[in-house]
């Protein structure tokens, strides 16, 4: 069985990056989204082993310290991070993994992943962007924590060159049809379909002979 691709996508808070992901896992067979660990208490309406798999920060120093870890980084407070056991095991059993990672996560796994294939969400605007993130917080977040987040996704969008791919979420159908795309095609390369390809170049190789 070949292993599964590992796919990286990474887009500013408020761009909708979570949502398009889980059209996708809906779309597309053969492809699953890994679920984050996080030491910050749950939100409204989130469950338990559905969202995100909830830990105290004493479990979650526990796993960093046991290199648990594929990637983890501190996001506006609170700590996230991706088991590395669950990754590999998806792969191993022949499933593509998408993780829904932030530009400090996405450099961990590169440099641990040489074979991870990055894309980038960028939202249609600043103004929209902001908008969407004044929307999602309501009363919840002060002025001072609504530029902060936009000053962070403003040093984001700045690193999307570094991406393989980047998609703009204008659209969501149009969006999540463009990430089947992408990885439609890069099941098609070359070297994921080795195997195969070469067993038909024997047959026809076989044939001439």
């Amino acid at each position: 069985m070949s292993q599964g691709l590992l796919f990286i996508v990474s887009a500013p808070s408020g761009t909708g990056k979570t949502t398009l992901i889980k059209r996708l896992v809906e779309c597309v067979p053969g492809i699953v989204m890994s679920r984050s660990y996080t030491s910050r208490p749950a939100r409204p309406g989130e469950v338990d082993g559905v969202d995100y798999t909830f830990v105290s920060d004493e479990q979650f120093t526990e796993m960093v310290e046991g290199d648990g870890f594929l990637e983890w980084a501190h996001i506006f407070g609170h700590r996230y991070g991706t088991s590395r056991s669950a990754i590999n095991g998806y792969r191993s059993e022949g499933h593509d993994v998408v993780l829904v990672i932030d530009v400090q996560g996405a450099k961990q796994v590169r440099s641990r992943s040489d074979d991870a294939i990055t894309i980038f969400v960028l939202p249609p605007s600043h103004q929209v962007l902001e908008t969407r993130l004044r929307q999602r917080s309501g009363q919840d977040a002060t002025e001072e924590e609504l530029q902060t987040r936009l000053e962070t996704a403003r040093q984001e969008v700045a690193q999307s060159d570094g991406y393989d791919y980047v998609v703009v979420n204008d659209e969501i159908g149009r969006c999540v049809e463009q990430l089947q795309s992408i990885v439609v095609a890069e099941r098609s390369r070359a070297a994921v379909v080795n195997e195969t390809v070469d067993e038909i170049l024997s047959a026809f190789q076989v044939i001439g002979d």
